[in-house]
């Protein structure tokens, strides 16, 4: 079982920034891949940027060179910095884990930018 806590959603304008945090409690944290999906209002849930335990990061068209990725092994925790934001990243972010192929999901944390 692995729990998955998220945190650092929030309101901000247009061009800004956010980091979103995600605190999982896998004792195999180094090892598996992480991920967060968005869900906007209306459309199906989205992988927007994801890596692996060797390192792989791969992202969504939309995203590509806004949003970066990273882990912090020590921590069991995996971020996402958002910069440039765009009312279309308007969504419920989640964090997700797969480990030995069972998917995990965070509780969601709304991010909201306004125009």
């Amino acid at each position: 079982q692995v729990q998955l806590v998220e945190s650092g959603g929030g309101l901000v304008q247009a061009g800004g920034s956010l980091t979103l945090s995600c605190a999982a409690s896998s004792t195999f944290f180094r090892l598996i891949t992480m991920a967060w999906y968005r869900q906007a209002p209306g459309k199906q849930r989205e992988l927007v940027a994801l890596t692996t335990g060797d390192g792989f990061t791969n992202y969504v068209d939309s995203v590509k060179g806004r949003f970066t990725i990273s882990r912090d092994n020590a921590k069991n925790t995996v971020y996402l910095n958002m910069h440039d934001l765009k009312p279309e990243d308007t969504a419920v972010y989640y964090c997700y884990a797969n480990q030995g192929l069972t998917p995990y999901w965070g509780q969601g944390t709304q991010v909201t930018v306004s125009s």
